[in-house]
């Protein structure tokens, strides 16, 4: 059984948790896990919690809190839906962060030239960087925080390991906490660019297609990392095997010629850089609390 949850390439917890639930056929809570679900302004809420070894041995995911945020409010362009998402996207940072952190490290993990993994890199285009405005002195940016932004690239254009990088500028800035932002994959290609993931567990670069990376985490980076994602793949092996269940055929992915294929949607684009420009709005509004998405666009 496990071996199967295994198989079945997701990155998002919500989805994990799905997965085991029809595996087993069982509506009850996994042991070692804790989900529950709200709605703030109009978007739907997903927490689930990984409390022990035994959740962690269920899920595959580590210790800690994953935080799913659906879009579906905002891809339907309501009323006022692009504030209202960044304020709730701020909302789960901030209370993930906890208080008294005023020293951040921004990471924008991915390539930005492959549109499906550029999802970190184009955050940083909309993230409003102070480290450097602080450290001068202007009196117009006392009561913001001070925050640094690196663009890590890939091991094969750079030579380095987004991690090693990474620990290299937390060395120099002293963050309170490290922030990181990458693509993630997804099971279901209906959450493709629909969803946010929010993790207080750390990443770890390139997993999602399968390329892993050394992690970023509170173990190698010595303080608190955040891990945002947002789904822009879905592995071809599992969406082949989910069809095919649909259909009434029982099939592995591992069974399926598949292997190293990843799917997107054709206007990946246009989502992936509506979903960039979200989380770092999303990012200026929780690290400089004060300011409104009226306030970022002018400072941008």
């Amino acid at each position: 059984m496990e071996d199967h949850v295994r198989s079945i390439r997701t990155d998002l917890a919500l989805e994990a948790r799905q997965l085991w639930r029809e595996q087993t056929e069982d509506t009850a809570e996994l042991p070692g896990v804790r989900a529950r679900e709200t709605e703030r302004r109009g978007f739907q809420v997903t927490t689930v919690s990984v409390l022990d070894a035994e959740g962690e041995k269920a899920l595959c995911k580590p210790k800690g809190e994953y935080v799913t945020l659906e879009l579906d409010k905002l891809l339907r362009r309501e009323e006022n839906a692009f504030a209202d998402c960044a304020a709730v996207l701020a909302e789960i940072l901030r209370s993930l962060l906890g208080d008294g952190a005023r020293r951040f490290l921004v990471v924008g993990l991915g390539n930005e030239t492959i549109t499906p993994d550029a999802i970190g890199p184009w955050t940083l285009e909309s993230l409003l960087v102070t480290r450097h405005l602080k450290e001068q002195g202007y009196a117009e940016f006392e009561n913001f925080s001070s925050v640094s932004a690196l663009r890590c690239g890939v091991l094969g254009t750079t030579g380095l390991e987004a991690a090693r990088l990474a620990a290299l500028a937390a060395g120099e800035v002293k963050p309170d906490a490290v922030i990181a932002v990458d693509a993630l994959a997804s099971r279901d290609p209906d959450r493709l660019c629909r969803t946010v993931q929010i993790s207080d567990t750390g990443i770890v670069p390139g997993s999602g297609v399968g390329n892993s990376r050394s992690e970023l985490s509170r173990r190698t980076l010595g303080v608190p990392v955040i891990a945002i994602g947002v789904p822009t793949v879905v592995d071809a092996a599992t969406l082949a095997a989910d069809l095919a269940r649909k259909a009434g055929v029982e099939l592995a992915p591992e069974a399926i010629p598949a292997t190293g294929m990843m799917v997107t949607p054709r206007d990946i684009d246009r989502g992936a850089h509506d979903a960039a420009k979200l989380v770092g709005y999303a990012l200026d509004l929780a690290l400089h609390p004060g300011l409104t998405v009226e306030d970022i666009d002018m400072l941008l």
